[in-house]
């Protein structure tokens, strides 16, 4: 019998300037600093050889610029999908927190109790939009890759949302695991079953 498992690599883009300054990067977009540029190609080579059926990646530029060396060794095309994004954090997106809390109490309030339906005016999404987007996303790239390995390209929220949905932890649970610039996340999904494979790989870095 045929396995219907998708292993799926999730990495997280390269660290920008903004990941250094712990700004809300969102929407936004931004290129790699020159660390995150190297972490990328140290990245590349350890996909050598692995039997990928595809490489998906979201279409904002940190992430395709992370990509691009994967693809490199892979053989395969980026397909861009904007489903992939990061959480789109309306009017907070460029600030820190400090900047936040200086500037509105009520998106400071909501963000450090991690509200799940809050979504931040100016286009935001609260938690439960963004875990909506990101699982529906995954649940078709499954659907279209049974049994198969599949490599994505995607953003710290987006790896946040993933692991807890693994874990069962809820949406306001404080974060308490790695999710590092290019680190290398394999996940095992079959039905309702996710299974956490590895986490926050950096062995490639150093």
């Amino acid at each position: 019998m045929i396995s219907e498992t998708t292993r799926i690599c999730f990495v997280r883009h390269g660290e920008t300037d903004w990941n250094i300054e712990q700004r809300m990067q969102g929407h936004i977009d931004l290129a790699l600093n020159a660390n995150g540029q190297a972490q990328a190609v140290a990245a590349g080579p350890h996909f050598s050889g692995l039997p990928a059926a595809a490489l998906y990646s979201s279409d904002l530029l940190r992430a395709r610029q992370t990509a691009q060396p994967i693809a490199d060794a892979l053989r395969l095309p980026v397909i861009l999908l904007p489903a992939l994004r990061e959480r789109n954090f309306g009017r907070c997106e460029g600030m820190t927190f400090e900047e936040i809390a200086a500037s509105n109490e009520e998106d400071a309030r909501a963000i450090e109790s991690r509200d799940p339906d809050y979504a931040t005016p100016g286009g935001g999404e609260s938690r439960r939009q963004h875990e909506t987007r990101i699982f529906g996303c995954i649940g078709r790239l499954v659907s279209d890759h049974p049994g198969q390995t599949i490599v994505v390209v995607t953003h710290g929220g987006v790896l946040d949302v993933i692991y807890r949905r693994v874990r069962g932890l809820p949406s306001d649970a404080p974060r308490d695991y790695p999710i590092p610039n290019t680190g290398i996340n394999w996940v095992a999904i079959n039905g309702e079953q996710w299974l956490i494979e590895s986490w926050g790989e950096t062995a490639h870095l150093e």
